[in-house]
């Protein structure tokens, strides 16, 4: 079973990334569970949402403590307690950052693979708006091989319907843009 935790701010779109990438691996025929955990419910709070992906039926019903991959929607989140525990060693992170991934070793130690990329600079680009989760899905998707880019690109056309194109450019740029830094640890 793969567990994915996702790090984000009210308004950035972290739920919808974890049920979106559920949606997409449940399209291929694997099983996915997705679901938040919410503190105060307002644009801008902290957000955490996960997602389970497996091959077999997931009849696990707690959140994510010991994830394989952190995504995180803001940068900022990453000086916020509890941001990083319990990444299993040799984890993977995924950060919505301008910096490269060198800049996160000590912020994530245990990590085996970092990746960032500017999912801000993405949205605002091409939306015109900081709402970052189909770009960071792309960067995921690129990073970690979950899901085809092709099969995200199916599920953003049935969900956002007028903004699906600048949602598949989104993701798409994101796949190409990711920086990946893979490291013994």
């Amino acid at each position: 079973m793969l567990e994915i935790r996702w790090h984000g701010r009210g308004g950035q779109g972290a739920v919808t990334a974890a049920e979106i990438l559920a949606t997409a691996v449940i399209k291929e025929n694997r099983y996915a569970q997705a679901f938040a955990a919410f503190g105060p419910e307002r644009r801008g709070a902290p957000v955490l949402a996960f997602t389970r992906i497996s091959d077999s039926e997931i009849l696990l019903r707690s959140q994510i403590y010991e994830p394989d991959v952190i995504v995180v929607l803001d940068k900022n989140l990453c000086t916020m307690e509890g941001v990083g525990d319990g990444l299993k060693g040799r984890g993977t992170v995924v950060l919505n950052t301008s910096h490269p991934p060198a800049n996160f070793v000590d912020t994530f130690p245990q990590a085996g693979k970092i990746a960032t990329v500017n999912a801000t600079k993405i949205a605002l680009e091409t939306l015109g708006s900081p709402i970052t989760n189909t770009a960071i899905l792309g960067a995921l998707v690129k990073v970690t091989g979950i899901v085809k880019i092709d099969t995200l690109d199916d599920i953003f056309k049935e969900r956002f319907k007028i903004y699906a194109d600048k949602n598949v450019n989104m993701a798409r740029r994101a796949y190409k843009e990711v920086t990946i830094m893979e490291r013994g640890v």
